[in-house]
């Protein structure tokens, strides 16, 4: 049975996170020209960038690549080893190579190097070693070296792996940044989820429409607003005016105010309960931003105009909790 050793894991827990935030220190500072001609042949690429590693190496790659693709940097990732069997049909002569090898002497990469020159692909290499054959084949060569791994026995890819990785966010990043890269740009990459829906659904698409709307004029009947906000279930009834225009809005809490305060309610009309200004939202807007202004002023709905200040929807918070938008 393993003894637990609470003091022994929590300083080989730190002593990983120490060795690895000092691999990261010493690349940042190590950062320089070659980053910046990397990125150059990135954008100049007129294909995909194709990513390729082995073990941990790979596993990286993958991550890299994906990264890329969804940052508008088209990528994908290629085996070494399924390349020399097949795969390299994937490799274009629009393409580069970014190619991964902490020791730079991979076999399996160096085994589809000279398919790679043949097509006239550029060569970016992440390695941990300057003078490995990897490194001095590519157009750029971006020094991932570490001083030691994390791992107690120094064998372990962590430190390694891990400014690997950093180097390829830094990558992304800075590509990201030199395409003008938006949210919404980021958005069409990742429609699913809640990010997607948070990025993507509008005002618009869940905004109940013409007949889902609860309205009455300027003169209804108080009796028969609520029976307007009864049938439309939606706790409020906006007031408009001939043309549609909106004029405000009535909900069952100015109703129960309206008892509270012990008016004669007998034959009055929305003229004189009504509220002008209710908060509204344009139907381009993101839900995200429509969720946000509800929670900010505390309220259920938001009506939606468009630029003639003609009723168009209302959107409630239980359209957008039930779209996933939160």
């Amino acid at each position: 049975m393993i003894k637990i050793d609470r003091e022994a894991l929590l300083q080989t827990g730190r002593e990983t996170l120490r060795l690895e935030r000092e691999a990261l220190e010493a690349l940042e500072a190590r950062l320089d020209e070659p980053f910046v001609e990397a990125c150059r042949l990135l954008l100049a690429c007129r294909g995909r960038i194709v990513v390729s590693g082995m073990g941990k190496s790979g596993i990286i790659g993958k991550k890299i690549a994906a990264t890329l693709a969804s940052t508008g940097s088209p990528a994908l990732f290629l085996h070494p080893a399924e390349g020399s069997h097949g795969d390299l049909g994937m490799l274009t002569r629009d393409d580069l190579l970014l190619a991964l090898s902490n020791s730079g002497e991979t076999v399996e990469l160096l085994a589809i190097l000279p398919v790679v020159k043949r097509l006239g692909v550029p060569l970016i290499a992440l390695t941990g070693n300057a003078d490995s054959t990897l490194a001095r084949r590519a157009e750029v060569h971006l020094d991932c070296a570490v001083a030691r791994e994390a791992c107690p026995l120094n064998l372990a890819p962590t430190a390694s792996t891990t400014a690997a990785l950093a180097m390829g966010d830094a990558l992304a990043m800075a590509l990201l940044t030199a395409r003008g890269f938006s949210a919404d740009d980021f958005a069409l990459s990742h429609p699913g989820g809640a990010l997607g829906r948070r990025l993507l659904l509008r005002v618009e698409d869940l905004m109940r429409r013409g007949e889902q709307l609860p309205r009455v004029g300027l003169h209804t009947p108080l009796h028969e607003a609520i029976l307007e906000i009864s049938s439309k279930g939606m706790g409020m009834t906006t007031v408009v005016d001939e043309q549609d225009r909106l004029l405000g809005i009535f909900t069952d809490g100015d109703l129960r105010r309206a008892f509270a305060e012990q008016q004669d309610l007998w034959g009055r009309s929305m003229v004189d309960f009504y509220r002008p200004h209710p908060l509204c939202i344009a139907a381009d807007a993101l839900a995200a931003e429509a969720m946000a202004r509800m929670e900010a002023e505390r309220v259920s709905v938001l009506l939606v105009v468009d630029a003639d200040g003609r009723l168009d929807g209302v959107i409630s918070m239980h359209d957008l909790l039930r779209a996933g938008v939160a």
